[in-house]
C-alpha cells in the first residue's frame, strides 16, 4: 500500500471552497451564523497548524517533559472549556468536574498506551494522539451531561420543591436526574459505535489506511480506541455528576439551586 498523498498549498486551499456551500445554505435558510462559521474555520486552521508544528518538533525531539506539558495543556483546556459552559455550578461541583475529567482521562490513557498498545506513556507518537481522542470525547460527554443535568433541574424546579415538602431526601430526588444525564451523554458515542464500519469509516481508521497501515491493523486500533473513548466518557460523566450532585444540598436536606 502507498502512503498518504502529500497535499501542496494549492490542493489544500481548495478545500476551503466547500465553505461556500455552507454559506449558501445558511443564507437560504436565514441562519445568521456566518461570522461563527468563519471564526470557527479560522481558529481551527490556526490551532491545528500550530499543533502540527509543535508535534513535529516533539516527534523529532522526543522527551518525557514535552509529552507531560502537552497533556497538561490538553487537560487544562478541556477543563476550562467545560467549566466555561457551566458557570452556574458551585465551586465544589466545578472541582469535582475538573478532577473527574483529568483523573479519568489519565487513567484510560495510561491503561490504553501501556497495557493495550504496550508502549511507554512518554512515547509521543502514541500518547499525544490517543490523549486527544480520549480527552476530547470525554470533554464533549461531560459538557452534554452537565447541560442536560442543569436544564432538567431548572425545568423540574416545582416538582423538586414539592417532593422536598413531602419529605423526600435530596439524594432520591437528584439521583434520577444524574442517571438520565449520564444516559444522554453516552448516547452519541454508543450511536456512533452502532453505525461504525457500515455507515462510516472513523477518522483514526481512515488516517491509518491513508498512511499505508493494513486495514486489519487499523480496524483493531479503531475498535480498541472506541471502547476506550466510551469508557472514558462514561467514567468521567459518572464521577462528575455523582460527586457533583452531592454539593447541591446541605445537612438539613435543603437543595441549593
Amino acid at each position: 500500500m502507498e502512503g498518504a498523498v502529500k497535499l501542496n498549498l494549492i490542493q489544500f486551499s481548495l478545500v476551503y471552497l466547500l465553505l461556500l456551500i455552507i454559506l449558501f445554505i445558511m443564507k437560504r435558510s436565514k441562519i445568521n451564523r456566518t461570522k461563527l462559521l468563519m471564526v470557527a474555520s479560522f481558529r481551527m486552521t490556526i490551532q491545528l497548524v500550530l499543533a502540527g508544528f509543535i508535534l513535529t518538533y516533539i516527534f523529532k525531539n522526543p522527551h518525557p517533559i514535552f509529552v507531560i506539558l502537552y497533556i497538561i495543556a490538553m487537560i487544562a483546556f478541556s477543563i476550562r472549556r467545560v467549566l466555561s459552559k457551566n458557570k452556574e455550578l458551585n465551586k465544589k461541583f466545578k472541582i469535582s468536574v475538573a478532577l473527574s475529567l483529568s483523573l479519568s482521562g489519565l487513567f484510560i490513557l495510561i491503561y490504553f498506551v501501556t497495557i493495550v498498545v504496550g508502549k511507554s506513556i512518554f512515547n509521543p507518537q502514541y500518547t499525544i494522539p490517543l490523549a486527544g481522542m480520549i480527552m476530547g470525547n470525554a470533554m464533549t460527554g461531560v459538557t452534554l451531561g452537565l447541560k442536560t443535568f442543569t436544564e432538567n433541574l431548572k425545568s423540574q424546579r416545582n416538582k423538586i420543591d414539592a417532593l422536598l415538602n413531602l419529605g423526600v431526601t435530596p439524594k432520591k430526588i437528584l439521583l434520577p436526574f444524574v442517571n438520565n444525564s449520564l444516559e444522554t451523554a453516552l448516547l452519541p458515542t454508543m450511536n456512533n459505535m452502532l453505525g461504525m464500519g457500515i455507515v462510516s469509516l472513523p477518522g483514526m481508521m481512515t488516517g491509518q489506511i491513508l498512511s499505508g497501515t493494513l486495514p486489519t491493523t487499523a480496524i483493531m486500533y479503531q475498535i480498541a480506541i472506541m471502547i476506550a473513548i466510551c469508557t472514558s466518557v462514561c467514567l468521567t460523566v459518572f464521577c462528575s455528576l455523582h460527586f457533583g450532585y452531592k454539593t447541591l444540598y446541605n445537612k438539613r436536606n435543603q437543595i441549593l439551586f
